[in-house]
């Protein structure tokens, strides 16, 4: 039993009105009723994944059999702001860190992003609305725990909170492999590494957002490092940078 899943009008209804961080709802494409649209209302009031498919995705999604047009999914943790991030960075007296998450699809890789995030004592994760798992069960378990220690935020646009948090005085450095060898790069002060989709990597547009593009050193025979492994490598060039920085 997925203990994320909602089915049901009165259930989807009150886990909205409740203040639960509903992730996605699907809703019975053509349904009008009251109720629904009261749902529909809500989930836009929330910046909710919504979307509107058939009878037969319904049924193939519900557990119960008894979903009545709606199944939503609430995220196992609260979702953090940005601006808590930032306070929690002040709060220790740290330049802030932070860990961009530009399309990851993978529970697995998710929750070891945010493991690895809390043990470099980076101050928070950033995902996207889109394209992107939220903070499913899966994460968490993953996470080994680090959830409850390790803010993450959702935003609607990547791009757009980049932007804005350069204002608050960070850089950005992206993992790919034709940019600068990582132990060239002066990665000290404020900063963002942005980690790119599995299969895909940074997107044209966060990429060209980042102020610095990394290289990982790779001697092996295949051509590429796992998301969350990346982002263990290039976190902890910035964690040697800090302590050297610490030192002088």
């Amino acid at each position: 039993m997925n203990e994320n899943m909602i089915e049901g009008r009165n259930a989807v209804l009150e886990a909205f009105r409740s203040g639960k961080p509903v992730d996605k709802l699907y809703v019975l494409d053509g349904c009008q009723d009251g109720p629904v649209r009261s749902i529909v209302r809500e989930a836009k009031k929330r910046d909710t994944i919504l979307k509107f498919v058939d009878k037969e995705r319904l049924n193939q999604l519900s557990e119960t059999g008894k979903h009545q047009g709606v199944v939503a999914y609430t995220a196992a943790y609260e979702y953090a702001e940005v601006s808590d991030m930032l306070k929690l960075a002040r709060d220790r007296g740290e330049e802030p860190f932070l860990f961009l998450l530009d399309g990851i699809e993978d529970p697995h890789n998710l929750g070891a992003i945010i493991r690895t995030a809390n043990l470099a004592g980076a101050h928070g994760v950033i995902i996207p609305k889109h394209r992107a798992v939220g903070l499913t069960a899966s994460v968490a378990k993953a996470s080994a725990g680090a959830l409850n220690y390790t803010p993450v935020a959702k935003v609607t646009n990547l791009a757009r909170t980049m932007e804005e948090l350069k204002k608050e005085g960070l850089w950005f450095v992206c993992a790919d492999m034709g940019g600068e060898l990582m132990y060239r790069l002066d990665l000290k002060g404020a900063i963002g590494i942005v980690i790119g989709n599995e299969g895909e990597g940074v997107s044209r547009l966060i990429k060209e957002n980042c102020d610095f593009t990394a290289a990982i050193p790779m001697k092996g025979d295949i051509d590429s490092l796992n998301a969350s492994v990346a982002s263990g490598v290039l976190a902890y060039e910035i964690v040697r940078q800090r302590i050297e920085h610490v030192k002088i």
